[in-house]
């Protein structure tokens, strides 16, 4: 089998690990991985958990400062979407209510946000839950700055340490594993992601 009919049998997640490992191996590497981890909690729904995967088993004495990177490009991103829903709703609004939620929906994730506060903005910051829908809503709603920018270093910041130090803990051996199964750890990524979708549904109809 040709080298251009190989790679086109490569999943989308596993070129985007291909990638994330070509700017591991860069001085460009930290940069991309702030700038990766900004725009998922504002913008992008791209996971940097893969850059900051390879970033670690390469410089592995280094776990804590990219887990620092990725959790402060987060926050600062989750603090954009913040700015967003605060300052921009008149102008974005139409398009979330038409394609992410309905009015009535985001009514619900009003009271969401008055009933739970801290603890609905660190789940989303911790679990697969699309963590940028939200940052957005938590402007939209006037949620208090303190709280949100809390709860987001603790539930970023738990997620990406917990990866970091993980890979640090069992170091290479791990990345043989990742290499093999990386499309069924994949699927079980995007099982998870499409679950906290599924899971604000669910929620949002009570």
């Amino acid at each position: 089998m040709s080298e251009t009919a190989e790679a086109h049998k490569k999943s989308f997640m596993q070129k985007l690990y291909d990638w994330a490992e070509h700017w591991s191996q860069t001085h460009y590497g930290p940069l991309v991985l702030f700038l990766l981890a900004f725009i998922e909690s504002s913008v992008f729904p791209v996971p940097p958990d893969v850059l900051l995967i390879a970033l670690v088993l390469l410089n592995p004495r280094r776990w804590w400062w990219f887990a620092l990177i990725c959790t402060f490009g987060s926050v600062t991103g989750g603090l954009f979407g913040y700015w967003i829903g605060f300052a921009l709703w008149e102008v974005v609004g139409n398009f979330f209510l038409t394609h992410i939620f309905s009015p009535q929906a985001f009514d619900k994730v009003q009271e969401l946000y008055q009933k739970y506060d801290f603890w609905a903005v660190f789940a989303a910051a911790f679990t697969p839950i699309p963590y940028k829908v939200f940052t957005i809503a938590a402007g939209v709603f006037d949620l208090s700055l303190p709280h949100f920018t809390v709860a987001s270093i603790t539930g970023r910041g738990g997620r990406f340490f917990l990866v970091a130090v993980v890979l640090r803990i069992f170091g290479p051996k791990v990345k043989p594993f990742i290499e093999k199964y990386f499309n069924i750890l994949s699927i079980i990524f995007l099982v998870l992601l499409i679950g906290g979708f599924v899971l604000i549904k669910v929620v949002l109809k009570h």
